[in-house]
């Protein structure tokens, strides 16, 4: 489903920006930080793990008996980077829990002559880690759990958009159940703010559904795409939160 190029993709995006990411990092490490020092957790588990940019690992590894980095797949960078680390563990599994083989058994397969023709068949499952996961930080993947699922059903299903917009909602209120059963922390891009030439500001939701207040909440801007923006004459940013739960 292209995850392995999704994951590579997103550290040569973060190269290309030439420092333009280092405020977005620089606020999600000293929000995880201030939780950490809120909930004093003997065990931190952080989803969406991926290369480590937005994780104040030394920082967490002083403070925490045990640190469950977990990701659907380990670059092996970063396998290499935590060898040491006596008290961090790499799990590689689906954060989603199970959606990935869910779309790939019901629809991965199909051609343009048995597309699949809706999407009530899927079932939106959630996670449950066998292990203890003590705090939990959901960073920077609450609305890309569904991007390459939905990708593969777009192609796959003739399904109107209505349909996706509830798959969307469904996967959303999935991992956010999952969150308010724990002590946890949520920092997700909220929305897109796109700047035409023209001055027209247009904001488009990444978030479907209603998050909670939490007992401390941060906003700020992302520059996420700003090399692409230029050369479209046009800026794009994410409004991104930080929810304590």
């Amino acid at each position: 489903m292209g995850f392995y190029n999704y994951q590579r993709g997103l550290i040569y995006h973060h190269i290309e920006e030439e420092g333009s990411w280092n405020t977005h990092l620089k606020n999600c490490r000293e929000f995880i930080l201030k939780s950490l020092d809120f909930h004093k957790p003997s065990v931190v588990t952080v989803l969406g793990s991926g290369w480590l940019l937005d994780l104040p690992l030394n920082e967490m590894s002083d403070r925490a008996s045990e640190i469950n980095l977990v990701d659907i797949v380990h670059p092996p960078e970063v396998k290499s980077q935590v060898s040491n680390m006596k008290n961090v563990v790499l799990r590689e599994e689906d954060v989603s829990g199970g959606l990935i083989s869910e779309v790939w058994n019901k629809a991965g397969r199909r051609y343009f002559f048995n597309k699949l023709h809706s999407l009530n068949d899927i079932r939106i499952p959630e996670y449950k880690p066998q292990f203890n996961t003590g705090m939990v930080v959901s960073l920077n993947i609450f609305t890309q759990l569904e991007a390459l699922p939905v990708e593969l059903l777009k192609r796959k299903s003739v399904a109107d958009e209505e349909s996706f917009l509830l798959f969307r909602k469904a996967i959303q209120n999935s991992h956010l159940s999952f969150l308010k059963s724990h002590n946890s922390v949520l920092i997700t891009d909220l929305s897109e703010v796109i700047t035409e030439s023209s001055g027209r500001v247009n904001e488009i939701s990444s978030v479907l559904v209603d998050l909670p207040e939490g007992r401390q909440k941060e906003e700020w801007t992302w520059n996420f795409d700003s090399r692409n923006s230029d050369y479209y004459r046009k800026k794009s940013v994410f409004r991104v939160g930080a929810i304590l739960l």
